[in-house]
């Protein structure tokens, strides 16, 4: 799963994210879900979330 599909995640998942920082180079950061942030259904990019651990970015994987 891409994580481009809200319905595909959800809150206490294991998401691999890219932070807006690491866009350019695509550095993955993982950890577990907290809020989701992105109200469409769909987003081409990813569905943006708040880890647990404070960091925003969009979903690459969902592990």
């Amino acid at each position: 799963m891409t994580g481009t599909n809200r319905s595909e995640i959800k809150i206490g998942a294991s998401v691999a994210i890219v932070l807006k920082k690491d866009q350019r180079t695509g550095t993955l950061t993982t950890g577990v879900v907290k809020d989701l942030l992105t109200k469409s259904p769909h987003h081409p990019h990813g569905i943006k979330v708040r880890l647990e651990n404070g960091d925003v970015g969009r979903v690459k994987e969902i592990q």
